[in-house]
């Protein structure tokens, strides 16, 4: 059945009509996997503008190893494939490293980490995403010329909600605190100065009478003077308490999500001459 199937093909192919001579292919194949009817798909392929499916097929008819297709055969596969990679094709190479993570490749499936997978591709824009659930998701284009290989990582980064306060949360409380006891100081200064205030007046009349000043040796003038400290404790004390409750409102939690730190970074390096000597450019996204 396979070998029927395989001279349909070989009839169609000669005379050009590569979609049934593929169709007829494929079917073969998948009755009898074989490296010549590898090669021979891999030439219709190549044939109707499937240059990355034509490079799969060429690399499976040599998977046998030498022998496998006689030698004119096996020269043409190998020609074949460098000139693809040459002329026609680029290769992407990624590591992703997160375990969970579904790394696509322009919108399909291709891996799901940790892993690094290798794929032919068209030259031209292609976009590389990753994603996991609780870490940003990275989408980043990378643009192949054709004999180019590109290889790097993808990295992923947590995305979470987090609190900060501004200061730590026991400043604002001591600052609170020591307002209030600079103004309880205050208070109680207040309370001296008058008490000494009246005691200086009941010596100034109980001396002199009520028609003299008192003198500067009297509790008078420490009684002025602790007033005045009163007053500007107070004065200190209520500015801190102040101070303190303003602190309390702006202290409150800001709630804010981590920063992205994910991202891929790529090398691009010439894919067809492997013993080159290769200048690479380093591609930071």
């Amino acid at each position: 059945m396979a070998r029927a199937l395989f001279e349909e093909a070989r009839n169609f192919h000669r005379r050009m009509m590569f979609a049934e001579a593929r169709a007829k292919y494929e079917e073969a194949l998948a009755l009898w996997e074989h490296p010549e009817l590898r090669l021979y798909l891999g030439r219709v392929l190549r044939s109707i503008g499937l240059p990355v499916l034509a490079y799969d097929n060429l690399r499976l008819s040599l998977r046998w190893g030498p022998g496998s297709l006689d030698a004119e055969k096996e020269q043409e596969a190998r020609t074949t494939l460098r000139a693809l990679l040459e002329e026609e094709l680029a290769a992407i190479e990624i590591r992703c490293d997160a375990p969970g993570a579904t790394v696509l490749m322009d919108g399909k499936p291709w891996f799901v980490g940790p892993g690094t997978r290798r794929q032919m591709v068209t030259p031209g824009e292609h976009v590389l995403t990753a994603r996991k659930d609780g870490y940003f998701t990275v989408a980043k284009p990378i643009f192949m010329v054709a004999g180019k290989e590109a290889s790097g990582q993808l990295v992923l980064s947590a995305d979470t909600v987090v609190a900060r306060q501004r200061w730590p949360a026991w400043l604002p409380w001591a600052t609170l605190g020591a307002g209030a006891a600079i103004a309880v100081m205050g208070g109680r200064l207040m309370w001296q100065a008058d008490d000494l205030h009246g005691y200086a007046q009941e010596r100034s009349v109980r001396e002199c009478g009520r028609s003299c000043a008192p003198s500067p040796g009297f509790q008078y003038d420490a009684s002025v003077n602790e007033s005045w400290l009163a007053a500007g404790t107070l004065l200190a004390g209520g500015a801190t308490v102040i101070t303190a409750t303003a602190m309390l409102f702006m202290n409150r939690p800001q709630i804010y999500r981590t920063e992205d730190r994910g991202g891929v970074k790529v090398e691009i390096r010439p894919a067809a001459a492997p013993d080159a000597a290769m200048v690479s450019t380093w591609l930071a996204f």
